[in-house]
């Protein structure tokens, strides 16, 4: 097992019931991919990860439980995500019209129009996003390298 400390964090949704399905389908290699706001990286004044960074999986009690790998990065608009990337999400989406419901429930959430700073941030067709693809490269909690 690998020190992780060094390595970025790499938290999914906020921590909860949500975060924890997201764990738990990053360990089953349901989840390969994610998607965030490319607002999000701009009001935090951080650059897109490249290709080939690893990060350490969090879960909702702030435990490193996996280090995943980035195979793919991609910035475009929320309107061209297309099925495969809806479906390797992990979240049970068998349509880019249920994933980007799902997906603009949580964006138009308090807890992140709060952490945008912006109380009536909404999403549209035009909203670029940030399209992440990914591998487990190790287990954190002493289970086999991947």
């Amino acid at each position: 097992m690998s020190d992780t400390s060094a390595l970025p964090l790499c938290l999914f949704a906020h921590p909860g019931p949500l975060r924890d399905r997201l764990v738990a389908a990053t360990l089953s290699g349901e989840k390969v991919s994610t998607t965030g706001l490319l607002v999000e990286y701009e009001v935090e004044k951080e650059e897109l990860p490249p290709v080939g960074e690893r990060s350490v999986v969090v879960d909702s009690d702030g435990r490193h439980v996996a280090v995943i790998e980035l195979a793919e990065v991609r910035v475009l608009a929320l309107g061209d995500v297309n099925l495969q990337h809806a479906l390797d999400e992990g979240e049970g989406y068998t349509s880019v019209a249920a994933w980007r419901a799902g997906h603009e429930t949580f964006w138009h959430g308090e807890e992140m129009r709060e952490a945008l700073g912006d109380p009536e941030f909404e999403v549209d067709d035009s909203t670029m996003v940030v399209a992440e693809r990914f591998r487990v490269v190790e287990r954190v909690d002493g289970a086999d390298t991947v």
